[in-house]
């Protein structure tokens, strides 16, 4: 039979009190307690932020934690308003050209590219890019479409799925990739969704969840080609992502659905579910660590923020 010390190259150490400061996967056995303990990561947390400005739904999100922006949607109807947040408070931007929700986005707070959407009936094809104070006209996506996802950065942003002109139509896969100043088509999605949850950068890209009924599919896109991931636990009623391809955030929104779930690049685990229940058709964005989500509907005006897990000790029993 194999010893523990020839698979990993050391010894479980036996100590009379838990270490004081042990490292991410240090395992050790107390006598005191007669157990086998470890250093793992715990589960994240969620704190409240500070309220947007005017309440809305169906909006976009770039950024940091810290620095992020906010774009779009809907109140009492379709909005251009652009909300930036420092990591306390939101203040008022410049205004989008063109009012519309459901719309995607993918940079950062000072460099932002924003793209399709709708205002009913009109899905857009335009794209609108944001210097950190105004907003100006950038190159059309080859198709118009509402409620579809982003990523990446200004000058190389990913766009995937959503809903086709004219509405309602069918829902789709389509990818398309953007330069800094003209789109080009990518490859296809093999499961076609709207209002779905997006990731990562142009040429390392994560899309799952889906509206309508939820889903729970992952793909993963290297550039020109997609592939299956794995399945969320719970079907993302219309997801928020954060994060990157293989250090993903999935913050599922809808009726009833707070729940958090993390992508290590293979597969999702349950983690801390957000404190306002019933959030549709909110805005989000942020790393794995450092997440934020933000309006949502009926024109929601609080902010949340989650912070990723840090270690924690925990006691290993047989299963």
């Amino acid at each position: 039979m194999a010893e523990y010390i020839n698979i990993r190259g050391q010894n479980i150490e036996v100590v009379a009190s838990d270490p004081a400061n042990p490292t991410l996967g240090q395992i050790w056995y107390n006598s005191t307690s007669n157990t086998l303990k470890g250093q793992a990561l715990g589960v994240g947390s969620w704190a409240t932020g500070g309220n947007l400005g005017t309440g809305r739904q169906e909006l976009t999100g770039a950024g940091t934690q810290t620095e992020t922006l906010a774009a779009g949607g809907i109140d009492t109807a379709a909005t251009g308003a652009t909300e930036e947040y420092n990591g306390t408070s939101w203040s008022g931007g410049g205004t989008m050209a063109t009012a519309r929700y459901r719309l995607a986005s993918g940079g950062t707070q000072t460099a932002t590219t924003a793209f399709g959407g709708i205002n009913f009936p009109t899905i857009y094809n335009s794209t609108e890019e944001y210097n950190g104070s105004a907003w100006s006209g950038g190159g059309n996506l080859a198709t118009a479409r509402m409620g579809l996802a982003g990523c990446g950065t200004q000058t190389t942003t990913l766009s995937f799925g959503g809903e086709l002109a004219p509405y309602p139509s069918p829902r789709t896969g389509a990818t398309e990739e953007y330069n800094g100043s003209a789109w080009t088509s990518g490859g296809t999605m093999a499961t076609a969704r709207y209002i779905l949850g997006g990731a990562g950068t142009q040429t390392a890209a994560l899309g799952f969840g889906a509206s309508g009924p939820g889903s729970t599919a992952t793909e993963e896109y290297d550039g020109s080609t997609w592939t299956n991931g794995g399945n969320l636990i719970t079907a993302g009623y219309g997801s928020l992502g954060a994060g990157t391809q293989t250090s993903a955030l999935s913050m599922a929104y809808g009726p009833t659905n707070q729940t958090t779930q993390a992508y290590n690049g293979t597969s999702w685990s349950s983690d801390t579910s957000s404190s306002t229940a019933n959030r549709n058709d909110a805005g989000g964005t942020g790393t794995r660590a450092l997440a934020i989500m933000f309006g949502g509907s009926p024109n929601i005006t609080t902010t949340e923020e989650y912070t990723g897990p840090g270690p924690t000790t925990v006691t290993i029993t047989a299963s």
